[in-house]
This record gives C-alpha cells, structure tokens and sequence, in this order.
C-alpha cells in the first residue's frame, strides 16, 4: 500500500514537471585522486576530477588576551563570501538552519499569536521520504527527497509549490536501523548553484536555474568512507570558492574541500593525525587514543564557519569530537575530544559560536555538553565549563543540556534548545551560555505508543525570528513561543493533522512564509501578522 501511494505522487510529479533532468551517461566517470542517533541495549538506533563536470587550554594555562585589531570591515566581507550570499534577498533560507546558519531570521512583522486553528495554510504537498529541510533562494523553494528507488531534487515556486523543474537519480540506500531511507541533508544554495548530499554520500552539483548537473562526487567510492550508522547527514558549507564536506574519509579525510564550480579537491583534512595519542577526555582513565584504520569519522553535525580574533574558522563536531580548520587549507587548528564511550552513539546538534567562545552538546549516555574559549592564536583554548569537569564533583550529575540533532538557538547569552536523546527524556531549556546554568526547564517527555500523536513537543526543533521561537515537535505540534530568558511564555500551540512522528527537520522561514516537513507532507504556512 505504501508502494502504491509512492507510485501515485511519483505519477502526480510527473505530470507537472516543467523540467526534468537525470544523470547523463554521457558524462565521464571521476578520475582517482556515513536521524541521526543511536540506541545500545538492543534499542533501535535513533537519528537520527574523481568527478564528473559539465563545463582548561591543553596546551597550558588561560590566555593572556591583548586587545584585537579592528577588522570589523574585513570580517563583514569575509561573512558575505563565506556565505555565498552577496546578491540573496533578506527573506531568502538558502541553506541549513538559515541565512547565517544558526536558525534565527531578521524577518520583522510576523504573528505574536497563532490563530484559532493555527496559522493560515497556503499550500500542502505529498513528498516522499528524507528528513532533509528544504532551502529557499531567488523565488525558488528546494526539496530533497525519496521516492522508490529514486532520490530527487525538486524546485518549486514557494508561494504555490508548483514546480520549476526536477532532477532525479537512482539510490539504492537502506538505512541498517529501520529509519527512512531518504536524504538527510539540506540543499544548498547559491546564485548559480543547488548542492545536495545524498544519504549515500552522493555530492551533487547542478544549475540553481535549470537544475541539469553540473558535476558530482561519489565520496564513499573515493575516500575510503566506513558505512555510516544512519547515511550521511552533515550539511555541506560554503567559505569563498569552496564547498566544505564532512566526507568521513580513512585515514585523514573527514574533512574535504572541494573547488565549487568544478568539484575538484583541494584539501582533505581530520583523522587519525587528529587523533592518534589524544587523551579520550571524559573516558575512564582517559586513555591515548590508539587508531585502528576502521574508525567512522563522520557525523550528523554540519560544520560550523565562524570568524574568531579576526580569523576564519572551520568548527567542526566530528565522530570524534570537535576540530578547528582553517577553511582556506584545510590546517588544523585544534582538536578535543567529545564523544560517548558506546559505539552505537553520534555527534548531531551543530556547534554554536558567540565571540570567541565555541559550544558543543550531544545526547548519547549523558555526554552532556562544554564551552570552550579560545585563545588569540586560534590554536589554543580553555573550556569555560563542561558536564566532564562538572561530573568529577558528582559522577551523577544529569546534562544541563545533552542535545541530540537540534541547534540550539543563541540570543543574548542564553541558549534555547530542545535536551534529550529520547522521546521520554525531552526538555525544553533555557541556559545560560557563559556559565552553564539553567534558567528554566519545560517537561516535554512522551512515551512514544500507539500512533496517538503527544501534546507535547517531544525533541523539537526551533527557529527565531521578530523575538520569537517557532518550534516544530516531533509528533507535528506547532507553537510559538516569546524569546524569553526569565521564563518560558507560549504564545500558541496548534497539531498540524498532517503531520505525524517523526518531524525532525527544524521549520524555515521566508519572506513571511514558513515551511515545515515531515517523512511525508511539505506545508507552508502564512505568518505575516
């Protein structure tokens, strides 16, 4: 039955497609050169060219801090390219988590309430499956998704969800844990081009307008990539001309850049020579890690850009723990470890970065989270605080936030975000970023039985914009809350009866619209006030 619905949207796209490409085999084959989470105890686990071409500091003590250059100039231009962004529109949501990345809208105007029913619908669309967010740019709208044996990229007009064109592509993935089997990451926009990562580590390029390819990577073929537990799903980013990939590659191919137009490779980075003879912080005894040559590398954490003391900087939470590039050469800045001591865990939530401070979380086996400072030099830091050091004056101390997929939101020094690794250990929480406090806490927790969809929001995901939140759960419950670090304020809560669990990609907004999905339904929404 379920094949069948699959047919008949596949037949219904079909119909209206205005233009649709496919994998040209006239195309040379590329030359040589893994939602996320998991479950031990028996548990399911959780969410979770080789290329082909068309045209405490651990190194000592605190830091002595000097005052900084002003570079103010510099770092608004550096932002403007990283981005890619120098002739997007101020509505447009043209990559994962929005215009900067990290889940917020300067969009103004917006409801302070929802509706009697919920917020206004423009228009509803059957998709097929992937926990994929679309991306919005230049009046279109991209969806990355799965139907059958066919991975999809589709572009639609966002005021009407008709189709602009489509390109479609075999896939032959099988999530090894029962999830969906379809994209997980976010298209990615830019003037000319849309990039896709696909869940079996297909990175695709085609023409933003007309969406014929341009080139691609097989990176599992190319890299030497170990199955990932849930496919891949960390986000690709873009700092200048190139198009950073957390690829997950043996030995030192976790990270790689690769030239934007023409998908060659100019640097691989992260690995065994990360790693090799680092203290497994938070392990007992905290052994020297001893590389093996079979270690998944990747995880389910797009990587973050950032500009610190005047520096560009790649931050990104890998299988291990976190490492900081230079985006320019792919050169190792620093690295520390964060990760559960049980294989059957993942690094999902993004880190977040205020100033010079970088904050980390994660969800499996009370991980917990930390905050680092880093140093002038870029290649040092000290961590601020952490659940590790907290935990040896009481081993049993819970996490003040142990996130598992979700960002956090950052606003005025507090973080707003979603703590759990499971539907029955959720919490919506307010701390504070510089000290590690929390500020208020909201028991989300369900126990998923049944296919009775929770008045609550379970895990959910938030983006902020006009000083409010809008949360999406994962059982499909709507709200919108005030962006208020005193106490939580809900403004308005409506069940989409579309939606059902697990909606685990976080809302986009756009020009007054917002757009939400599940493993099935793709709605827009009217929020103009």
């Amino acid at each position: 039955m379920l094949s069948d619905r699959f047919s008949l949207i596949e037949k219904r796209n079909r119909e209206t497609v205005v233009n649709e490409t496919s994998v040209d085999s006239r195309l040379c084959s590329p030359s040589p050169l893994p939602s996320p989470a998991g479950r031990g105890r028996g548990e399911r686990t959780r969410l979770a060219c080789r290329s082909w071409r068309l045209a405490k500091t651990r190194s000592g003590g605190p830091q002595e801090r000097t005052r900084e250059p002003r570079m103010l100039p510099f770092i608004l231009l550096a932002t403007v390219m990283a981005l890619g962004l120098a002739k997007a529109g101020a509505a447009d949501w043209p990559q994962l988590l929005g215009p900067s990345a990290n889940g917020t809208s300067a969009e103004t105007g917006l409801l302070s309430a929802w509706p009697s029913g919920g917020p206004k619908v423009l228009w509803k669309k059957q998709i097929g499956t992937g926990y994929s967010a679309p991306s919005i740019r230049d009046g279109r709208l991209v969806l990355f998704h799965r139907i059958g044996n066919e991975q999809i990229v589709e572009a639609l007009d966002p005021k009407t969800a008709k189709p602009v064109w489509r390109h479609v592509s075999p896939t032959r993935y099988r999530d090894p844990f029962g999830y969906n089997n379809g994209p997980r990451c976010t298209p990615l926009l830019t003037e000319k081009h849309c990039y896709t990562f696909g869940a079996e580590g297909v990175l695709l390029c085609l023409d933003v307008k007309t969406g014929k390819p341009v080139w691609q990577r097989k990176t599992a073929e190319e890299f030497q990539v170990p199955e990932a537990f849930f496919g891949v799903g960390a986000s690709p980013v873009i700092e200048g001309n190139l198009l950073i990939v957390m690829v997950g590659g043996q030995p030192n191919s976790t990270m790689v850049a690769f030239d934007k137009d023409t998908g060659k490779v100019a640097w691989q980075s992260a690995g065994r020579d990360t790693w090799q003879g680092k203290p497994a912080i938070g392990w007992p005894g905290e052994p020297l890690v001893r590389w093996r040559g079979n270690e998944k590398l990747a995880s389910y954490s797009t990587p973050t850009l950032a500009t610190i003391h005047g520096r560009r900087t790649l931050l990104s939470l890998t299988r291990q723990g976190l490492v900081s590039l230079d985006p320019k050469t792919g050169k190792v800045n620093f690295s520390h470890w964060f990760r559960a001591r049980v294989n059957e865990s993942v690094n999902a939530a993004n880190p977040v970065v205020a100033g010079n401070r970088v904050f980390c979380s994660a969800a499996y086996y009370g991980v917990g989270s930390f905050l680092l400072d880093v140093g002038e030099d870029g290649k040092s830091f000290t961590e601020v605080w952490s659940t590790n050091e907290r935990r040896k004056a009481n081993r049993r101390l819970e996490p003040v936030l142990g996130i598992h997929w979700t960002t956090p939101i950052l606003h005025d020094g507090h973080l707003y975000a979603f703590s759990g690794r499971d539907e029955p250990d959720a919490h919506f929480r307010c701390v504070e970023l510089e000290s590690g406090r929390v500020k208020w806490s909201r028991d989300e927790r369900w126990q998923k039985r049944g296919g009775k969809q929770p008045n609550v929001y379970g895990r959910g995901s938030a983006v902020m914009a006009d000083g409010r939140l809008f949360v999406l759960g994962e059982g499909g419950l709507l709200g919108l809350f005030e962006v208020n670090a005193e106490k939580p304020v809900e403004l308005g809560r409506h069940q989409v009866p579309e939606l059902r669990y697990p909606c685990w990609a976080a809302p986009i907004l756009s020009d007054k619209r917002m757009v939400i999905r599940s493993e099935d339904y793709l709605i827009c929404f009217d929020v103009a006030k």
